[in-house]
């Protein structure tokens, strides 16, 4: 089993959510929000650094996975949005792990199948996904689905790559001998 840790960066609320992956299934660990006081920008994002290696070092997570950063309609939000994330993804490299980085429709479309799906549908999924007995809060759904995205993404990178490696030489080049 490998251990992946979601993160929906947020200037206000930052979601996890970390799942336990293997081959064929994933398991629900844990998920949360970490609450950002009304402090000053710089604060909270010493917060969200700290706390994000916190549960790195509780959990000990192999995988990190991230919302990309979406066009805002507000540039200031849209800029507070990104400094949070590159809170936790600095959080992430200093404990040595490798950082993926999902768009929001990847995600979506991963756990839900469309790219367009809207919150309730991805609280849904996540939840039947990983047979929770509750409904997790948006953030926390967002981070699931974000550390299942990867989950998905990253087994399909590896069959593909396992296939290559077995593939006859005589198609190498698309060529047939």
């Amino acid at each position: 089993m490998r251990r992946i840790i979601g993160i929906d960066p947020g200037s206000q609320r930052t979601g996890y959510g970390i799942i336990d992956a293997d081959r064929n299934s994933a398991v629900y660990v844990t998920s949360g929000i970490i609450r950002l006081p009304k402090q000053a920008l710089p604060a909270r994002l010493a917060l969200i650094f700290d706390a994000v290696s916190q549960l790195l070092e509780e959990y000990s997570p192999v995988e990190f996975a991230v919302e990309e950063v979406f066009l805002a309609r507000d540039p200031r939000a849209a800029l507070k949005l990104g400094q949070a994330r590159g809170a936790a993804i600095v959080a992430a490299v200093k404990a040595g792990l490798p950082v993926a980085e999902y768009a929001a429709r990847s995600i979506k479309k991963a756990v839900v199948g469309s790219g367009g799906a809207d919150k309730a549908q991805v609280q849904m999924m996540v939840t039947q996904r990983l047979a929770l007995l509750g409904t997790p809060s948006e953030d926390a759904a967002d981070a699931l689905a974000i550390a299942l995205c990867h989950w998905q993404t990253s087994a399909t990178q590896r069959l593909l790559t396992s296939a290559d490696s077995v593939a006859p030489s005589q198609f190498a080049r698309g060529r047939n001998r």
